[in-house]
């Protein structure tokens, strides 16, 4: 046994560790098996492939450049028949915008944004090259997963590199366009993405419509759709008459654990990759075939992304991935394991308390954070009110104290109160603001009818916790989703509804199914949030063994095999808090490599999980951009694998908010991941 601990001081992280190192014997060679100038044997159908050359088109921002993606959404000729370019290009500028925050101010085009550090085109960041798209087989023989790869013109095939561009949340995709797809673009390397079996693959049950990999609206029958809920026509039509309008999702109701396979998605887009290049340089590389060994391939994303890159590297035989470098990575540590987390003069976190599961934590935030949130600040609160209700913040508190989950007697000490247990649940502080502004936007609830679901291996039909999806009208119930909705759900879907005009509706609400928002449960009789289906999540992620079994399958075991890998996190994640995430999968690392970890993380202050929401009024005081340390991170590793230089050491980086007044972002406020950080920022 071997004892080893890391100090940091002034506010920062303790972790404390205590195991048996194991010891990978394996030295990873590729065996050679695998010719890869075929085409690998999971993709199905045909590949699609596109062209796009500037200025009319580009691979990065679909012609729109710095100044279209700052701009006001462009539209459509006829939104009822969207072009399949014109679903590429809002494509593109819905999830450029999503991840980040799109404006000057916030350093968007300055700092950080596709025309920053950009050889090709330093004033709008339009990348000319080649884009290839074709499906895999999920492993069912029906369902189907998602992969692209870009190639930009300046590839240089003498110096060949591959970048993974894993899509973040439920995103499809082209959900990693603007982080690490950006990054690989700009440095002339060939990105290889996959939706990882999530994504806009909704399924309209009623007019019986799916998509096509494009994004373009199909029946969905038809062989080329990315998913359609097994329900045979009798079923769905069953089904239908009892809940009409529903729509089913392909992370939610595809009843296959994707997440346990993201990793080997992110794998096989890998492999993708390098047929592609195989193929198209077939005549430039002398009879050299692009391979593992003559070509650098960095894992990366951020989010669910990150948390695939970081699992493709810890299921790689092949030696595929030379290093990773990921944010805020949505990744899950085996639990149980024996150290600690402590943050400054905090009391330590210990087994039990750090690494809870995703949906353990998420349930436990959709219980207490729609009360809590009338605590927050007047301009957070002005900011977000139309989205959550004072009456229903209220009504949530009262309920909770009704059911003996609050001891409060007052208003004002149940919100107090409901905040205490969220923050002495190991979720940091720090996180509050970012989480109100979360939650406004049901971004807990959805997370957990998703997961929940995808974890149980639900089918739509199984409605689990009276949880589904449909358009609602303005009195909350269900009603089909618009002609011109659905033609551009793809431009628009983050894949996780609410979203794109589909939203989550409670079946059991006490006045018949209602919009969550507006849903009143029917043992208290008042609009509180659904709380009645929320107990029902929560309970699930502790009890049901379909959902647990589910979730074991998607721990991961911090064994990165000595391979080099960096992580940033922002203190203030308030969707993957980082005593469940970063941390602890830095200390399980530790566990299991010892000293053949390579494994550096850096933790960024006033740093959350969605720098889009920093163009808030109430954010843009508090937070910085975490992709700008993003950004570092893949600088750092692509010198450390290409010219040897080192990696900085694990640390805390301590940003400067903007402050009163928002002054425009600066450079001062984002001091450098620093190579001789001082004794006391280190992990």
């Amino acid at each position: 046994m071997i004892d080893r601990r890391w100090l940091l001081l002034s506010g920062l992280v303790v972790v404390g560790l205590t195991g048996c190192f194991h010891d990978d014997d394996d030295d990873n060679d590729f065996p050679g098996e695998i010719d890869f100038a075929q085409r690998p044997d999971f993709l199905v159908g045909e590949i699609s492939q596109n062209t796009f050359q500037v200025p009319d088109n580009d691979l990065l921002t679909a012609g729109l450049g710095l100044d279209g993606l700052m701009a006001a959404a462009p539209g459509y000729d006829d939104p009822t028949d969207p072009t399949l370019g014109e679903l590429r290009r809002n494509t593109l500028y819905n999830n450029y915008r999503a991840l980040m925050d799109p404006t000057s101010a916030g350093g968007f085009g300055r700092l950080y944004g596709p025309n920053v550090d950009n050889p090709v085109d330093p004033d709008q960041g339009l990348i000319p090259g080649t884009e290839y798209i074709a499906y895999a087989d999920a492993g069912d023989g029906v369902q189907t997963v998602t992969h692209m790869i870009q190639v930009p013109d300046h590839f240089d095939p003498n110096n060949p590199c591959i970048v993974t561009g894993t899509s973040s949340g439920s995103r499809d995709i082209y959900g990693a366009i603007g982080t690490s797809g950006e990054w690989g673009l700009k440095r002339g390397c060939a990105v290889a993405y996959t939706n990882k079996g999530t994504g806009t693959g909704f399924h309209l049950l009623g007019p019986d419509l799916g998509y096509g990999m494009r994004g373009q609206l199909i029946d969905a029958d038809d062989p080329q759709v990315s998913f359609r809920a097994d329900l045979t026509d009798q079923e769905r039509q069953a089904f239908l008459a009892g809940f009409p309008h529903r729509v089913a999702t392909q992370h939610a109701h595809s009843q296959l654990n994707s997440e346990a396979d993201w990793g080997r998605y992110t794998l096989q887009a890998i492999r993708f990759a390098f047929y592609v290049l195989n193929r198209q340089f077939a005549d430039q590389q002398g009879g050299e075939p692009f391979e593992p060994d003559n070509t650098l391939v960095i894992g990366s994303s951020v989010s669910n992304g990150g948390g695939a890159a970081l699992r493709a590297l810890e299921q790689d035989t092949l030696g595929l991935i030379d290093g990773v470098a990921v944010s805020e990575p949505n990744v899950q540590p085996l639990p149980g394991r024996d150290f600690t987390i402590r943050q400054g003069d905090d009391a330590p976190i210990g087994p039990g308390e750090h690494s809870k599961s995703l949906l353990d934590y998420t349930t436990f935030i959709a219980l207490y954070q729609p009360c809590a949130n009338l605590g927050q600040p007047a301009e957070l609160l002005a900011t977000f009110a139309g989205f959550l209700t004072r009456e229903m913040a209220e009504n949530r508190c009262t309920s909770l104290a009704e059911k003996g989950l609050l001891e409060a007697d007052t208003l004002e000490d149940r919100i107090a109160e409901a905040q205490q247990r969220i923050n002495d649940y190991a979720i940091p502080e720090e996180q509050n603001p970012a989480q109100a502004s979360n939650t406004t936007f049901l971004v807990p609830e959805s997370i957990a009818a998703t997961y929940a679901n995808q974890y149980g291996l639900f089918g739509v039909e199984d409605r689990f916790c009276d949880f589904s999806f449909a358009a609602t009208d303005a009195n909350g119930a269900p009603t089909a989703l618009g002609d011109a909705a659905a033609s551009v759900l793809f431009a628009l879907s983050n894949g996780i509804p609410p979203t794109g005009g589909v939203s989550l509706v409670y079946d059991a609400a006490a006045a018949g199914p209602t919009n969550i928002t507006t849903a009143a449960s029917p043992s208290t009789g008042r609009m509180d949030r659904a709380l009645d289906g929320i107990l029902c999540l929560r309970q699930a992620a502790l009890e049901n063994q379909d959902i647990l079994a589910g979730i074991a399958d998607v721990r991961a075991s911090g064994d990165l095999q000595g391979r080099p890998a960096v992580i940033v996190a922002g203190r203030a994640d308030a969707i993957l808090p980082i005593n469940f995430t970063s941390r602890p999968y830095y200390a399980l690392n530790q566990l299991m490599e010892g000293d053949d970890s390579d494994l550096h993380y850096y933790e960024v202050t006033n740093a959350h999980h969605l720098d889009a929401f920093n163009a808030f009024p109430g954010l843009a005081t508090r937070f910085v951009p975490l992709h700008y340390y993003f950004g570092q991170a893949l600088d750092l590793m692509y010198d450390h694998l290409r010219s040897g230089a080192s990696l900085p050491p694990s640390q805390v980086v301590h940003t400067i908010p903007r402050g009163e007044g928002t002054p425009p972002l600066a450079l001062g406020n984002l001091p450098e991941i620093e190579q001789n950080p001082p004794a006391d920022e280190r992990i």
